[in-house]
Formats: structure tokens, C-alpha cells, sequence
């Protein structure tokens, strides 16, 4: 099998090492500007040669996005932006303007060229077209079959890296290229503003008759006719990579650390449980019972098995939430571990720990400690240390979760 990556969002430096320490072969993020999501948290300069830095020493890439459409008072200021990335080692800048990659070819020779999903890419010859202009990759459409980019894959060059999304937030408008939000709100979700109006509640009103609003579903709260559900490929990652997908991408970089180290875990298990396997493949049940542990929308597969089925809930927006983050492990010594309390739970509650390359694992709190070692009955202070008693060292940055329903 070819070489697979793994390639993991960065909403900031802690998810980015969190991305890595779980088992990334690369990370996306975004500067302080020119990239599609602007209330994430950005990567100052600093933080970008940190992070960088990170990343490299343990053999993971970077790629940074500069994937907006600038206007010109914008496109005035990436050359400067490019030059420091060339400088500091990014492996690739990804973009979809054909102007931004004109200055990306020039001002970061070093850096590789990606082209964006803002750029809808459906079609080989298109994809040949990037190509020829040096791009290195090509961020597939997510209205792509597996057939269809199987057929990409037959007629672009094998040294065309072909990339595509395997796990995330879906969006209705065709490869992200929305005006809804501009029209409704003012803001762009060409320049990384969206609103997400297509997660909203909507009726249907009659004109003479305003105010009067008439179900478009039988529910009594009007329909959200534009809600797609999330993506979860985890278990058809032998189809991806058999239709000639390089790299397997999680969206996310809005999204938690640890929905990252979830999902991060769960699908580098996945790929090295495909790479292990010799004939038929199944993904094996933890992975899928981890990624049911984050909050996500209700999952389907997109358009990759053909028309898409079951991809939109009609009822609400709202997330399936079954699991928290109880505490996060900060040391081991003398028979406990020691974490730092995110949410509150009672002395007995059973916990799961994820742990960087591990199946997850139960960890009993029947005998539960303060940080100073009295005996409780309950942990109710976040961020205060608790001790639990465990029989051998859990790594530190390991996370403790709890059932909530």
C-alpha cells in the first residue's frame, strides 16, 4: 500500500502539538490572515516558528492555508507573509486564488503548492491543469465519488498528490463556495467568515399572509432544510485509498483539542490496522466507538458511495454529545495519577482514557484524591489536581472522559 497521510487541523499551538503527540503525519493551520476560518484561533509569527518547529522534530508536516479570496488591500500584504513561511521551513502553502499562487511559486519557492477545495476541483483535466501551473497537491471537491477520483487518479500524473476529506463538518453550497452567508449577514465565507446559515431553523411564509409561518416538515419547529450532516469515513478509508487518495484530511481547526486527539487517534489506529491487513479489511470497533465520544452531527458518508443517503437532518442543528472531558493527565508518581479537573464528576464515576497510541482503557475512581492527599467524595473545582489511584503510568497529556448519557 502507498504511503497514507494523516493530516490533522491546528486551530492553535496546543492542537497542534496535541495533533502530532497523537499520531499526525501532518497538520494544516493558518496564519494571522489569508486563511478560510476566522473565529479559529490564528498562529502569530512566533507561535508559527514554534509550531513549526514542533512539528518537524518529530517528522510532521506543515502546511499552512492561504486559501481566501484577497482583495487587493489584502493580496498587498502576503508576499511579505509568504517570505516568512519560505523562511521557516513550511512544506506547503494552500491556496485557491490564481493570484495568490502566482506569489506563492515566487515568494516560497521552497514551499510546496496545494490547491484548496475552494477551488472545485470534479475533473482530471482540471486537476492537470494545477498541475501544470506546479502544484504539488490538489484538495479533491467533497461532491466527488470514489469512482470519479478513481478516474482522476487514472488520467492526472502519479506525482500529483490527490487529498481529500475523510472526517468532519459538512457544507451544503457546492466545495464551501457559499454567497448565503454574504447575502444574509454581510459576512464572506469566501474570506473565512461564515455565519453558517445553512444551520439555521427555517418556515415557509405565503406573502399576503406575513407573520404566518407554515411548517416545510411535519415538525412543529419548521425544518432545517440546508443542515448536512458530518462525514465520518473511518470505516471505507480501504475504498479511499484504493481509489488513489494520498492524503486523508479531518476537518476541524475551529474544533477542540480534544476532538482533535480523537479524532486523531482513532483514524491513525484506523490506517495502521489497514496498513497491517492482508486481504479484506474492517475498521476495527474501537475507532468507530471513538469517534461516537466527540461531539459531531449525525454521520454519513458525503457523495463518495454514490448519491448521498441519509446526509441531512431535518429536525435541529444540534450535536450528539454523549461523552466530556472529565481531566487531563499531568504527571504519575507513587502509585497515581495526577490531572488536572475539567469537569466536574463523583468519586466512583467510571472513566476512559485516551492515551497517544493506545486503544482506549477504563480507569476507576472508586478511591479518589485531592491534590493534597485527602480522601473525596466528589472532584467539583475545575482545574483543581486530583489523584487517582493506578497501577501503572499513564502518559502525561492523556485525557479522561467521562459518559454524560
Amino acid at each position: 500500500m502507498q504511503k497514507i497521510e494523516l493530516l490533522c487541523p491546528a486551530g492553535d499551538l496546543t492542537r497542534l502539538k496535541t495533533a502530532v503527540d497523537f499520531g499526525a503525519d501532518a497538520v494544516y493551520l493558518a496564519g494571522e490572515e489569508f486563511g478560510m476560518r476566522t473565529a479559529a484561533a490564528k498562529f502569530d509569527k512566533q507561535s508559527l516558528i514554534e509550531g513549526t518547529q514542533y512539528a518537524h522534530k518529530n517528522n510532521v508536516k506543515v502546511h499552512v492555508t492561504c486559501n481566501t479570496l484577497p482583495h487587493d488591500d489584502e493580496i498587498a500584504r502576503l508576499p511579505e507573509f509568504l517570505s516568512f513561511l519560505n523562511d521557516i521551513g513550511a512544506d506547503a502553502v494552500i491556496a485557491s486564488d490564481i493570484g495568490t499562487m502566482e506569489l506563492v511559486k515566487k515568494y516560497a519557492p521552497n514551499c510546496d503548492l496545494h490547491i484548496s477545495v475552494q477551488s472545485g476541483i470534479v475533473n482530471s483535466e482540471t486537476a492537470n491543469a494545477f498541475y501544470n501551473m506546479g502544484a504539488k497537491r490538489v484538495v479533491l471537491a467533497r461532491e466527488l465519488s470514489l469512482e470519479e477520483i478513481a478516474v482522476i487518479r487514472k488520467n492526472t500524473p502519479a506525482d500529483l498528490e490527490l487529498e481529500a476529506f475523510a472526517h468532519g463538518a459538512m457544507c451544503v453550497s457546492f466545495s464551501a463556495r457559499c454567497l448565503l452567508s454574504s447575502y444574509m449577514t454581510g459576512r464572506d465565507a469566501n474570506r473565512g467568515d461564515c455565519a453558517q446559515p445553512c444551520r439555521w431553523s427555517y418556515s415557509l411564509m405565503e406573502q399576503t399572509r406575513p407573520g404566518q409561518y407554515f411548517d416545510i416538515t411535519e415538525t412543529e419547529k419548521g425544518t432545517y432544510i440546508l443542515n448536512a450532516n458530518d462525514m465520518c469515513m473511518a470505516p471505507y478509508l480501504d475504498k479511499m485509498v484504493a481509489a488513489g487518495i494520498t492524503s486523508l484530511k479531518i476537518e476541524g481547526r475551529a474544533k477542540t483539542e480534544y476532538y482533535v486527539a480523537v479524532c486523531t487517534n482513532a483514524y491513525r489506529g484506523a490506517i495502521d490496522s489497514l496498513k497491517d491487513s492482508s486481504g479484506s479489511w474492517t475498521v476495527p470497533q474501537w475507532v468507530n466507538d471513538e469517534l461516537n465520544k466527540i461531539s459531531h452531527r449525525t454521520y454519513s458518508t458525503g457523495f463518495y458511495l454514490g448519491k448521498p443517503q441519509n446526509s441531512q437532518t431535518y429536525e435541529n442543528a444540534g450535536y450528539i454529545r454523549d461523552y466530556a472531558l472529565a481531566a487531563v493527565v499531568e504527571d504519575y508518581k507513587d502509585g497515581c495519577v495526577l490531572a488536572v479537573l475539567k469537569n466536574k464528576f463523583l468519586r466512583g464515576t467510571e472513566l476512559d482514557c485516551l492515551e497517544a497510541g493506545r486503544e482506549p482503557f477504563s480507569v476507576s475512581t472508586d478511591i479518589l484524591f485531592d491534590g493534597d492527599g485527602n480522601l473525596i467524595d466528589s472532584a467539583p473545582h475545575p482545574m483543581q489536581i486530583i489523584k487517582i489511584p493506578y497501577s501503572k503510568e499513564i502518559k502525561k497529556g492523556s485525557m479522561l472522559r467521562m459518559k454524560t448519557k
